[in-house]
């Protein structure tokens, strides 16, 4: 049975070396195009003056041949050119008058029975043209040739390569190791996490000479204080019921928060999987191993999904309800939830100008559209849907909208307090924490639109 290793199961300083890595692995890469522009100019360069340097001299000979008396024959050319051999970077043919070849240069002896592969070849070597050379009844072709050239480039690639990738393990396991060594500490906090959750309130940090640490060291310290005195704030109430008011009204604010993470984060999870399942199925018809298994997913599935309802019935009750640009985050999820239900038609107009919105709005905003897209998947049966994000008005009027709206058949007859479900609980929520308006609309057979409105005085800037 094989397993794979998902990146999020990876330690924290195992993480950090591989991006580490991967970092300096984009820089080596960048050097390396950086080096194939001049690998690729010298390569030019050199044989452009070694091709210089052959046509000078077949010029000379050329112009000796029409000097020397008729003694001087083609064939005395030919030894001499027999006796020169191969001219540097280049290869040299002569034919005749009636295009018979009489010489050819012989083969480069240099790295001879080996060449660069041909995708760098194409790579670095630039394209010449060949010259000719009447001389006499002969015509002499030189063709510049860079493969020698190209190939002590190719094997200077593979040793920088191989450099490279040593020092790129050097450089990950380095990392790692200090990492490891100035993350340790985080070992003793962990363990004082736990002695606290467990009740032991006396639990205190040494402040550590790192200033991150020492800072985390010094939270978590005025943080056990804090707790401190609270329990004897606790213990000091002057009765037992409004003691237990309190913890109450804190425990329900820690299960309304539970109950939302729950609904986004795991159902949505569950949703996706059960239908996936359910398009395998429809479509394995005839392929009872396909079909089997897919059954029996779409099925577990189910009671997943009312598991994790009872779990949310049992948190809260049904009830009415980081500096990244939201356009971007949005068009990402968008195209991600895309590619899972291909069979809807998505379309998206995203513009939220250029004022920068906080990580909470941006996460809300995503939020809100993970939800309202699950519920189309889920409940609309539509065929297409649109979400659109847009500035309205200006200055102290200016309002963030965000439009989710499908052809499904709706829901019939929904609550007038915008929703009735668990997610549209968490919208109202997420929508109110930012001072905002919810809309919610929608007949039967007629589709679904969701309008949510954020006062941009609320929800901006960074800067502030």
């Amino acid at each position: 049975m094989t397993t794979t290793l998902r990146l999020d199961e990876l330690s924290l300083h195992t993480r950090i070396s591989l991006v580490l890595t991967a970092l300096a692995a984009a820089l080596v890469l960048a050097l390396g195009s950086l080096w194939l522009k001049q690998t690729q100019d010298s390569i030019r360069e050199e044989v452009q003056a070694a091709t210089r340097v052959a046509e000078q001299w077949l010029g000379a000979v050329a112009l000796e041949m029409r000097t020397q008396p008729p003694g001087w024959t083609s064939q005395r050319l030919l030894a001499h050119l027999q006796a020169a051999g191969r001219i540097r970077a280049n290869a040299l043919e002569a034919v005749d008058a009636f295009g018979r070849r009489r010489y050819l240069s012989p083969q480069p002896t240099y790295k001879a029975g080996h060449s660069a592969p041909g995708w760098f070849a194409a790579l670095v070597e630039p394209g010449f043209a060949a010259h000719r050379v009447e001389a006499g009844e002969l015509t002499l072709i030189l063709r510049p040739d860079g493969s020698r050239a190209t190939l002590d480039a190719w094997d200077d690639l593979c040793a920088m390569a191989g450099w490279a990738g040593v020092l790129l393990v050097v450089l990950f396991f380095a990392v790692r190791h200090a990492l490891d060594r100035a993350l340790r500490p985080l070992g003793q906090v962990m363990a004082a996490l736990d002695r606290t959750g467990r009740g032991c309130f006396d639990t205190r940090l040494p402040v550590f000479p790192a200033p991150e640490l020492g800072r985390l060291a010094k939270a978590f310290n005025g943080m056990a204080d804090r707790l401190v005195e609270a329990v004897n704030d606790n213990v000091r109430l002057r009765s037992e019921r409004e003691w237990a008011d309190r913890l109450q009204a804190r425990i329900e604010g820690e299960r309304r928060g539970i109950a939302r993470e729950l609904h986004d984060e795991l159902a949505q999870g569950i949703t996706a999987m059960r239908a996936l399942a359910g398009a395998i199925a429809q479509r394995s018809g005839d392929q009872p191993a396909l079909l089997g298994p897919a059954q029996s997913i779409v099925a577990v599935t189910g009671q997943m999904q009312d598991g994790v309802r009872a779990i949310l019935h049992r948190l809260r009750p049904l009830q009415d309800g980081p500096g990244a640009d939201a356009d971007d985050t949005l068009r990402r999820y968008l195209q991600a939830w895309q590619q899972h239900y291909p069979d809807i038609t998505l379309r998206m107009m995203l513009d939220a100008g250029s004022q920068p919105l906080c990580d909470d709005v941006i996460q809300a905003l995503v939020r809100i559209t993970q939800e309202g897209l699950t519920n189309v998947a889920r409940h609309a049966a539509a065929t297409q849907v649109e979400v659109t994000l847009r500035r309205l008005g200006a200055g102290e009027d200016a309002w963030l909208e965000l439009i989710l709206a499908d052809n499904g058949r709706g829901l019939g007859t929904p609550s007038a307090a915008a929703g009735c479900g668990f997610g549209l609980a968490g919208m109202r929520e997420r929508v109110l924490a930012l001072a905002g308006e919810l809309q919610f609309d929608t007949a039967a057979g007629s589709g679904t639109r969701l309008r949510v409105r954020l006062p941009l005085n609320n929800v901006t800037s960074l800067e502030e």
